[in-house]
Parts: structure tokens; sequence; C-alpha cells
């Protein structure tokens, strides 16, 4: 066998939809968690400085915050190794579908794990979604302040009604209602939206959202490729190709 054969039989044994969703699973991940971590420290800062004065006021917020921080490592590490799972799963399949390397084919073994991560992600993926949705809410929040920010700089010219527009945390449940001041009105809210914690921190929950987005993508193409490779090798097993483990 030459060596332009050799390299097409390897090459058809790659997984690429696998790979690819590898590839997006980790870049997705990545933003999600990086940026999702320092933006709930930068918001942590913005409440302190901006919309509590007492440490009570904000204290459960920080342990909440420090809460989803723990998680975030935990995700982070936990689908770093489910999609170097995934993708050897990937490599399995694929190999034994085209029956690439010698002798190797199916197993009634090698079809039950397949199944197995077929459902285990299809559950991982509408979870994921209720996380996606989840991450809108921050992004949500900024842009309604951005927004109130916006139309501060458009009526400064009439201050009395730009005192009347502002941006309550305590309305998110960012803060308890005794909070003091809770809010944040007029041009002190204006001159909160032009620091650099602001735009950092809305600039970081957009990248997270994004992230958790990709990461929907990337667990939706695997739930496919898992599909059609479980689809296959049943299919060859049913010819008689495949053997019991």
């Amino acid at each position: 066998m030459g060596c332009y054969d050799c390299c097409m039989r390897c090459l058809g044994g790659v997984p690429y939809c696998s790979l690819v969703a590898t590839l997006l699973c980790f870049s997705g991940i990545a933003l999600f968690c990086g940026c999702g971590h320092q933006a709930l420290t930068e918001t942590e800062r913005l409440i302190e400085n901006y919309f509590a004065r007492n440490l009570q006021d904000y204290i459960t917020l920080a342990y909440i915050i420090q809460y989803f921080q723990y998680v975030i490592y935990g995700l982070a590490s936990f689908f770093f190794l489910y999609c170097i799972v995934l993708l050897a799963e990937g490599f399995y399949t694929t190999s034994a579908a085209k029956q690439t390397f010698g002798e190797f084919r199916s197993t009634m073994c090698g079809r039950c794990l397949s199944s197995s991560f077929i459902v285990m992600t299809y559950v991982l993926a509408v979870l994921w979604l209720l996380v996606f949705a989840f991450s809108a809410l921050p992004v949500y929040f900024f842009y309604n302040m951005d927004a109130t920010c916006h139309t501060i700089d458009v009526l400064t010219e009439t201050p009395a009604s730009i005192n009347q527009l502002c941006v309550d945390a305590r309305q998110y449940g960012l803060l308890p209602w005794n909070a003091v001041p809770g809010k944040a009105c007029g041009m002190t809210l204006s001159n909160v939206c032009k620091t650099r914690e602001y735009r950092m921190t809305y600039d970081l929950y957009i990248a997270a959202f994004a992230g958790a987005g990709i990461t929907l993508l990337a667990l939706l193409t695997y739930t496919v490729s898992t599909t059609y490779n479980f689809a296959v090798l049943r299919y060859l097993g049913r010819k008689g190709i495949g053997a019991r483990c």
C-alpha cells in the first residue's frame, strides 16, 4: 500500500463532525466560563461601588456570585473531559462503520455505549438550553441600563426629567428592597455607564452569552453525529458484521 493510500485510509477514519463539535465546544466553554467568571467579579464591584453602601445589603449576592464561580470551574472541567470522550467515541464509531483498521468491527458493547452517549448528550443539550436562556438575563439587564443611559444623554437639557430615569437593582433581585441607595438615577447613572467597569462587564456578559450559544451548537452537532454513527453501527450489526464482546 502506497503512502497516498495509507493517508487516505487514515483520513477516512477521522470523525470530522465530532472534531468540529469538539472545537466548538472547547471554544464555547472557554468563552462562557472565562468571560462569565470575570463578569461576575466585575458585577460585584459595580454593585458595591454604585448601588449599595452597606456590606450587609449585597453580602448574599456576593455569596451567590462565589457559588456560581465554583460552578463555572466544575463546568469547565466536566465539558473538557466529556468532549474528549465524545471525540474518542466518534473515532471508534467512524472506524467501525468504515472498517478502516483491518478487522475492526462494531460490537454490541460499542453500540450500547453509543446509545448511552446519545441520551447523555441530548439531556445535556436540553439542560444547556436553560443555561443559554439564563445567560441572556444579565445581557438584558445591561441592555436596559445602556438604553436608559442613552436616553439621559439625549435629554441632558432637561435635568428635571433626567432625574426620573433610574435603574433599580432591587427590581432585578440583585439587592434586597431595604438596600440603600439600591438604584442610580440621572447623571449619576450616566456617569456609571461611562466607567470602564460598566463597559467591560457588559462586553463580558455578551461574550459569555455567545459562548453559551456556541456550546449549545456543539452539543447539537454531537447529538446529530452520534445518532448517525449509531444508526450506521446498528445497520452493520443487522447485516451480521457486528461482534459481541
